[in-house]
C-alpha cells in the first residue's frame, strides 16, 4: 500500500474518533448551563456525564467483536452516523419535563456508538500499517486523540458562551468529514474476506460482560455520591464482579467465545494490559483533577483551566512520537520502562510544587509527567495489538480499551474519594479554627471539592481581610489535597515501572511472514516470538475462525 493511502486512512480514523474523545471532557464543563436550562436534578446532572462513560465501558468488548464479524469499515461508518445522530438529538433536548430523561438516554446512545466506533477505527489503523511502521502511526493516532480530550474543556468554554446545545451540534460536521474521508479511503482500508471472519457472536457472553462491567463501573462511579458503605454501592460492585466471574467461566467453556481469554496466557500481552490499566488510573482522571485544581486553587476560569491542560499534552505529544519510533526500532520495553519512570518522577515533582499556587513553578513538571505518559500509552497499546492475529484486531482492541476504561473508573473513584476526604478534613479544620460552625464548614468543604466555582460561591458576599485570609487558606488546603492525589499517581506509575521491568519481554514483535523471510534469506529464526499469543497455538486458516 502506498504511503499516501495509509496516511489517508490514518487521518480518516482520527476524524472518526475525534467526537468521542472531545465528548469525554466537553460536556462536563457545560453541566451548570444544562442544569439551569433543563431544571435537572443533581442526580440527572451527574448521569449526563456518567451515562456516556458507563455505556462506553460496558459495550467496548462487544463492539470489538462486532467489528471483527461485520467488518471494520462498516462498523466505523455505523458508529460515526449513530454518534452524530444521538449528538444532534442531545442538542435538540426539549426544555419540558421530559428533557432530563431525553438527554440522559441519548448520552447513553452516544456511549454505545463510541463503543462500536473506536475498536473498528483502531483496528483499521493497525491493519493498514505493517508491524515495523505501527509505532509511529499509532503514536500520531493516540497523540491526536489525547490532544482532542484536552481540546474539550477549551472548546466547551467558548461554545457554551453561545449555547450549550452547540457542544453537541459540533459533532455533526465532524462526523460528515469522517464519513467522507472513510469513503475516499475505502480502497486503502484492508478488510478480511467474509469467510475468514468469525461467524458467530456469543450472545450470552455479551450480556454477561456488558452487565458485569456496567454494574461494576456504576458502583465505582456512584461511590462518591452514594458512599462506599451504601448498600447500592456494595451491591453494584459485588453483583458486577460475580457477573464478570460468570463471564470468564462461560468464555472458557464454549468453542466460539466473545473474548478469547487464551490470549492472557501470553505474559507479554498480560503485562501490556497491566501497565495500560495502571496508566489509565492516572491518565484519564488527571483531566478532572487538573481542571479542579486550576479553578479552585489557582482561581482560573473554566476556559483557562482547559489551556492549563495543553502544557501536559505538549510533553505528551512530543514524547509520543519518540516512543513510537523506539517501539518500531527496538520494541515496547525500552520506551514503556522509561516512560513509567519519567511519569512517576514527573507526578512526584509536580506534587511538591502544587502548594506554591504558581503555574510558573509547575509547568515544566507538568510537561515531564505528560512526556512520561506519552512514552507509554501508544507503545503499550500498540504492542498488545501487534500480538493479535489480523482477524481479531477489533476483539483485542475491545479488550485493551475495556481495561483502559476500567482503570479510569477505578482512578476516578479512588482518587476522587481521597481528594474529597483530604479536602473536607483540611477545610473543616481551617474554618473551625476561624470559628465557622461545623455544619457550615462541612457544606463549604463539599462545595469546594465538587465544582470549580465552589470556592468563590462559598465566600460570596464576604469582604475584609479576615475573609480574604480564609479564602486564601481554603485554596491552599485544596492544593495540599491535590498534592496527595499526585503522590498516589506517582506511586501507581512506579508500580507500572516495576511490572514493565520485571515482566515485559525485550525485542520487537515480528509479523510471521517477515520472520519466515528472514529465516529463509539470512538463516535467522523462523519461530514466532515466544511472547506472542500465537506461540503454541496453530495458525488460523483463511476460512476458519481465529484461535490463539
Amino acid at each position: 500500500m502506498r504511503q499516501s493511502s495509509k496516511n489517508l486512512v490514518l487521518v480518516a480514523m482520527i476524524f472518526a474518533v475525534a467526537m468521542m474523545f472531545i465528548d469525554q471532557t466537553i460536556v462536563a464543563l457545560a453541566v451548570p448551563n444544562l442544569q439551569k436550562d433543563l431544571s435537572l436534578t443533581s442526580t440527572g446532572s451527574q448521569w449526563i456525564v456518567n451515562g456516556y462513560l458507563l455505556a462506553l465501558s460496558a459495550l467496548f468488548a462487544f463492539g470489538g467483536k462486532l467489528s471483527d464479524v461485520f467488518g471494520h469499515r462498516r462498523m466505523v461508518i455505523t458508529g460515526v452516523a449513530l454518534f452524530a445522530l444521538s449528538s444532534a438529538l442531545c442538542g435538540a433536548t426539549p426544555t419540558s419535563g421530559i428533557g432530563e430523561a431525553w438527554i440522559i438516554f441519548f448520552r447513553i446512545v452516544q456511549g454505545a456508538a463510541a463503543a462500536l466506533l473506536f475498536p473498528s477505527a483502531l483496528a483499521i489503523v493497525v491493519a493498514a500499517y505493517p508491524v515495523r511502521e505501527r509505532g509511529k502511526a499509532l503514536a500520531i493516532f493516540f497523540s491526536a486523540s489525547g490532544g482532542l480530550t484536552a481540546v474539550g474543556p477549551i472548546a466547551g468554554g467558548y461554545l457554551t458562551e453561545w449555547t450549550w446545545r452547540s457542544i453537541f451540534w459540533i459533532n455533526v460536521p465532524i462526523a460528515a468529514i469522517a464519513i467522507v474521508l472513510t469513503v475516499l479511503a475505502r480502497d486503502a482500508i484492508p478488510e478480511l474476506p467474509k469467510d475468514a471472519r468469525p461467524s458467530r457472536i456469543d450472545g450470552r457472553g455479551a450480556v454477561l460482560v456488558s452487565a458485569g462491567m456496567g454494574l461494576l463501573v456504576l458502583g465505582l462511579q456512584q461511590a462518591s455520591v452514594w458512599g462506599w458503605s451504601d448498600v447500592k454501592t456494595i451491591g453494584s460492585i459485588v453483583v458486577g464482579v460475580v457477573l464478570l466471574l460468570a463471564f470468564v467461566a462461560w468464555e472458557l467453556r464454549i468453542p466460539n467465545p466473545l473474548v478469547e481469554l487464551k490470549i492472557f496466557r501470553s505474559r507479554a500481552f498480560a503485562v501490556d494490559n497491566i501497565v495500560l490499566f495502571l496508566l489509565s488510573v492516572c491518565f484519564v482522571p488527571l483531566f478532572f483533577f487538573m481542571s479542579l485544581y486550576a479553578q479552585v486553587a489557582l482561581g482560573e476560569s473554566a476556559t483557562n483551566a482547559g489551556l492549563f491542560l495543553l502544557v501536559f499534552f505538549g510533553g505528551f505529544t512530543i514524547a509520543a512520537q519518540w516512543g513510537g519510533r523506539i517501539l518500531d526500532a527496538r520494541g515496547a520495553r525500552p520506551t514503556v520502562v522509561l516512560g513509567c519512570a519519567v511519569a512517576a518522577v514527573g507526578f512526584y515533582l509536580w506534587g511538591q510544587q502544587v502548594t506554591d499556587l504558581s503555574f510558573n513553578n509547575q509547568w515544566y513538571y507538568i510537561a515531564i509527567a505528560g512526556a512520561g505518559v506519552g512514552l507509554v500509552l501508544g507503545p503499550v497499546s500498540t504492542d498488545a495489538l501487534n500480538r493479535a492475529p489480523r482477524d481479531a484486531y477489533g476483539e483485542v482492541t475491545g479488550i485493551t480499551q475495556t481495561v483502559r476504561n476500567f482503570g479510569a473508573s477505578i482512578g476516578l473513584a479512588v482518587l476522587g474519594t481521597i481528594l474529597l476526604t483530604q479536602n473536607s478534613s483540611r477545610i473543616e479544620k481551617t474554618l473551625g479554627v476561624a470559628g465557622v460552625p461545623k455544619a457550615q464548614a462541612d457544606s463549604i468543604a463539599h462545595a469546594v471539592s465538587g465544582s470549580g466555582g465552589g470556592v468563590g460561591n462559598s465566600f460570596a458576599g464576604q469582604t475584609g481581610a479576615a475573609a480574604k485570609h480564609l479564602f486564601d487558606q481554603v485554596q491552599l488546603d485544596f492544593a495540599h489535597s491535590t498534592r496527595i492525589v499526585l503522590y498516589v499517581m506517582a506511586g501507581v506509575m512506579a508500580a507500572a515501572f516495576v511490572a514493565a521491568v520485571r515482566f515485559m519481554p525485550p525485542g520487537r514483535v515480528e509479523e510471521p511472514d517477515e520472520v519466515e523471510e528472514e529465516a529463509l534469506g539470512t538463516g535467522g529464526s523462523a519461530t514466532v516470538a515466544a511472547s506472542s499469543p500465537l506461540a503454541g497455538y496453530p495458525r488460523p486458516r483463511a476460512a476458519a475462525v481465529s484461535r490463539w
